[in-house]
């Protein structure tokens, strides 16, 4: 399947499921990949975020900052990805709680360029100007402030830590209402078909939750054949 065609697919896929899809092929432990609870879908009514990740730390907050901003290194970075791009950003400054590193004319001009979103473990602003000028731009983050401070882009194309979550340049991204992951690329051919039969399984599980022929006894087998083994 074409590279374009799976990002397509992966979009049509719950975070949930993929997740246990990749559960199936044991390539990290369980609890790695994805990030805390901290990191909040700020769009949750839109469809999953698939992207490559691009990644820089940045700094809103420190008194007398005098460092140049360096967002043109960020908007050369987003230009030159691979397609669509996530930018990651990880809070680096003083206070993270006032941090502010988008709103909507930043990103607006990054989905121009390609981005389908940001990911950060600082704020952003603009809410309802980000949704109405650049609708479908996916904002994960922790929440919202009222305004930008004054600060820097430092480290651009480095590996980054947001909310638990390591992301390296060109990780690929998913995300929704549920959460952020790292999708490991070199099953990405195998994950489809493996999400499809996680979603089929799950289907025929509920049916039987649902039914008439509910009963104690097969309920146990079912749900201890969906459960991790410990």
């Amino acid at each position: 399947m074409p590279a374009n065609t799976l990002l397509d697919t992966l979009r049509e896929i719950d975070s949930p499921t993929l997740s246990n899809a990749i559960e199936h092929f044991d390539v990290r432990d369980r609890a790695a990949g994805y990030a805390d609870l901290r990191l909040r879908c700020q769009f949750p009514e839109y469809p999953p975020m698939v992207g490559y990740a691009v990644t820089c730390t940045a700094d809103t907050t420190s008194p007398g900052e005098s460092r140049p901003s360096n967002f043109d290194k960020v908007l050369s970075a987003v230009d030159a990805a691979l397609k669509p791009a996530v930018v990651v950003v990880q809070h680096v400054g003083a206070d993270r709680l006032k941090s502010c590193f988008f709103g909507d004319m930043s990103a607006s001009c990054l989905k121009r360029l390609g981005a389908v979103g940001v990911v950060t473990d600082g704020a952003n602003r603009d809410r309802k100007g980000i949704a109405q000028r650049a609708p479908g731009f996916q904002v994960f983050s922790p929440g919202w402030v009222v305004s930008h401070g004054k600060g820097a882009f430092l480290d651009i194309g480095v590996q980054v830590s947001v909310c638990g979550l390591n992301i390296a340049p060109g990780d690929l991204l998913h995300g929704d209402e549920n959460g952020v992951m790292v999708v490991p690329q070199d099953i990405l051919g195998q994950l489809i078909a493996k999400a499809r039969e996680v979603q089929e399984a799950e289907r025929e599980y509920f049916k039987f939750v649902e039914g008439d022929n509910f009963n104690l006894e097969r309920l146990i087998k079912e749900i201890t054949g969906h459960l991790p083994e410990p």
